[in-house]
């Protein structure tokens, strides 16, 4: 499997005091022709006694710098800390320190947000006069994996090509899969944002309206109450933790020529359960043959069955069926809200949310199970 290489500098830049001259570079666009008298580290000044604080989410120093009249004013220059709070990605850190800069001047009486940026190896720099963040990729030539099933739906059976294509992403996800990460914090990470982020189960069961028919909101409570039940199933077992893709659906899955494909929008720091991959990507067989339910038997039940018998022979096991339901439940309540499908039918929405339910109640997830709804 071919890897991109990275700067090991951009990911994991050690963070010291900010040398007289970067200060002064930053600075200077606030405070012309500044000069850095000094920068001390700021400690926990109550060290020894009661209620002394170990850690802080940030680093700060006291910067004194004397401008070109000679007057001394102090600033604080701040990075934040990597931990195990939500801020154990670098985009974590960036996305607190630029919300500190839109924020801080908001509120009355306090200090005053000047400056955000990066550190970089050759100093610091700001991004302060930016507006929103932007991302520009490479092209990925051919088309989207969803309009093969769009194509099923509608003609209601699959082939060899499609059987193919199949059999191709089960055998590349396994291949991601089988490099494991030694990371417990990243671990309880994806298992607790798999629930409380804002694109997790919280987040998307927030997205439905309370009158969504086959969706109340008693029903999408219960839903939450059993995957809260599965975090702590899951939470402790950290030997799960594998290199993943974190968005692995028929939309951000683009074929060019025969199996050959290229993987858009990776997702959630790339590191979490398998389970993750290959439920994002398999409830879609269920989902777009619950739209054309006559399209499952000769359609997406071959692939459905196929792509499950050569995932689980490639990654040799099944421990990916024993951490299987929660993600269906989350995948299940995507798939079913109208924010992101307002034309699907209450019934397909009901059946997906029940099939979900089903998966929650077993500590095993059957892969038979699509069958009973297609019967």
């Amino acid at each position: 499997m071919r890897r991109a290489s990275r700067s090991p500098e951009r990911a994991r830049l050690v963070i010291a005091a900010p040398s007289s001259e970067a200060l002064e570079h930053a600075l200077d666009g606030i405070v012309p022709g500044v000069h850095v008298v000094s920068c001390e580290p700021i400690d926990d000044v109550g060290a020894g006694v009661v209620s002394r604080k170990a850690a802080g989410y940030a680093r700060a120093w006291r910067v004194s710098a004397a401008d070109r009249d000679g007057s001394v004013r102090a600033f604080v220059f701040r990075t934040a800390r990597s931990d195990e709070f939500g801020h154990d990605r670098r985009a974590d850190r960036m996305a607190n320190l630029l919300l500190a800069f839109d924020s801080f001047d908001e509120i009355p009486d306090h200090v005053r947000a000047i400056d955000v940026g990066f550190v970089t190896p050759d100093g610091l720099r700001s991004v302060r006069g930016g507006g929103e963040a932007y991302l520009v990729t490479t092209w990925a030539e051919g088309h989207l994996y969803a309009e093969d099933l769009r194509r099923i739906a509608a003609e209601g059976d699959s082939t060899a090509l499609d059987r193919e294509r199949c059999v191709a992403l089960a055998r590349w996800l396994a291949a991601l899969h089988a490099e494991r990460v030694d990371d417990a914090i990243a671990w309880r990470r994806a298992i607790r944002d798999l629930l409380g982020h804002g694109e997790g189960i919280f987040g998307i069961a927030d997205a439905y309206a309370p009158d969504v028919l086959a969706a109340p909101p008693a029903r999408l409570a219960a839903v939450e109450h059993r995957c809260l039940e599965w975090r702590w199933r899951l939470k402790h077992h950290t030997e799960r933790l594998s290199r993943t893709h974190g968005d692995f659906h028929p939309f951000n899955l683009v074929f060019s020529t025969s199996s050959r494909f290229t993987a858009l929008d990776a997702s959630r720091g790339c590191k979490g359960d398998p389970a993750d991959d290959v439920t994002a990507l398999s409830i879609n067989y269920v989902f777009f043959a619950l739209q054309k339910p006559g399209a499952w038997r000769q359609g997406f039940a071959p692939l459905w069955n196929r792509f499950w018998d050569t995932y689980l022979d490639a990654a040799a096991g099944g421990a990916v069926l024993e951490s299987a339901a929660p993600f269906f439940a989350w995948r299940a309540l995507v798939l079913g809200c109208p924010r992101f499908y307002p034309d699907l039918s209450a019934p397909a929405r009901d059946a997906l949310l029940s099939f979900a339910e089903r998966a929650l109640e077993s500590p095993t997830f059957d892969v038979t199970s699509a069958e009973a709804l297609f019967q």
